[in-house]
């Protein structure tokens, strides 16, 4: 066995080459047959169960787990063991999405009569558009591919590849369809990064009551210091007897008072403090407070309830603990 790498690349290049054409083939033969698999994917009243053998099987799992996690509940039934029991997972109200290139699967073709005498729907992807399950099928959507990627054109390669993409196509015009949110996305992937910023409100992260650093209007400036050293947020809110906010101090504001030399011991709060400061109400996303920060490069926020008033604070080491950012 030799290798040549040149030769390596030069396949690659190839591979990729057939694939992106299948694609494009595909696009161009998308009709209204693709339409009338979205309406019917769309008023089951159950589950979309998708079926495949072989390679065809291992594209169908991942369609399922894409439809599932964008809006359509979906579940991967696998046509073998379908034969053996599990038929009995597939309901009248479900519809079937069965994948196959050839489309003359034998495991797959032996199950289609029983799917029929339930009245199940049934769409086909298959490259075989005079196959048994094409004929089997209520809309076929034809995923052929003039040949495959493989040099000796019998890898499934091309085909699986096309299979994917008319998977995809069909999860992104459903979760369209349905009005699909990033949020909606977020609560199926709730352990995940896109899940914690988006399920993530500030009230989860704030600090509250006690911890949040607050001092009236004419509190002295060793007052506002304590209050803010106590806290540790690095910045303190000035408040009415409302508990409306009138300002902020920081340790940003702090050193440059320092810095001109102002004589502090006699100045109150409502003397240094920057009126009008940044807030973000407790309801809103964390992720929202953390673009506020970086956008107008502060730290630390102070968050409002519904009626205006200080509730808490954040800075960005809490949004980090939460991994929000």
């Amino acid at each position: 066995m030799s290798f040549n790498p040149d030769q390596a690349l030069q396949l690659a290049r190839e591979t990729l080459d057939i694939e992106a054409q299948a694609l494009m083939g595909l696009k161009s033969r998308l009709d209204s047959r693709f339409s009338h698999a979205v309406q019917m994917m769309l008023n089951v009243k159950g589950r979309v169960v998708v079926t495949g053998m072989g390679k065809s099987g291992h594209i169908g799992s991942k369609i399922a787990a894409t439809l599932a996690s964008t809006g359509t509940p979906a579940m991967f039934v696998h046509p073998g063991e379908a034969s053996h029991g599990d038929l009995g997972m597939i309901k009248a109200v479900d519809l079937v999405l069965a994948i196959s290139n050839s489309g003359e699967s034998d495991e797959l073709v032996s199950i289609l009569p029983v799917l029929k005498r339930q009245g199940v729907p049934l769409i086909a992807m298959t490259g075989g558009m005079n196959s048994a399950l094409a004929k089997h099928a209520d809309v076929v959507l034809d995923s052929s591919v003039a040949k495959e990627a493989c040099p000796l054109n019998l890898a499934p390669t091309a085909s699986t590849t096309a299979q994917l993409a008319l998977g995809d196509a069909l999860a992104v015009a459903l979760l369209d369809a349905r009005g699909f949110k990033a949020e909606d996305f977020a609560r199926s992937h709730p352990g995940g990064s896109l899940g914690r910023r988006l399920l993530t409100h500030v009230e989860d992260v704030m600090r509250k009551n006690d911890q949040v650093p607050h001092v009236l209007a004419d509190a002295s400036f060793s007052e506002l210091m304590r209050e803010m050293s106590q806290k540790g947020l690095g910045a303190s809110a000035i408040v009415d007897e409302h508990h409306k906010i009138l300002g902020i101090f920081t340790d940003g504001d702090l050193r440059r008072l320092i810095e001109k030399g102002v004589d502090l011991r006699a100045l109150h709060a409502k003397d240094v403090m920057h009126a009008k400061p940044r807030t973000v109400q407790q309801d809103a996303l964390a992720a929202e407070a953390a673009e506020l920060m970086e956008q107008f490069q502060i730290t630390s926020v102070l968050v409002v309830n519904a009626s205006g008033a200080l509730c808490g604070a954040l800075n960005t080491n809490d949004l980090m603990r939460a991994k929000v950012i």
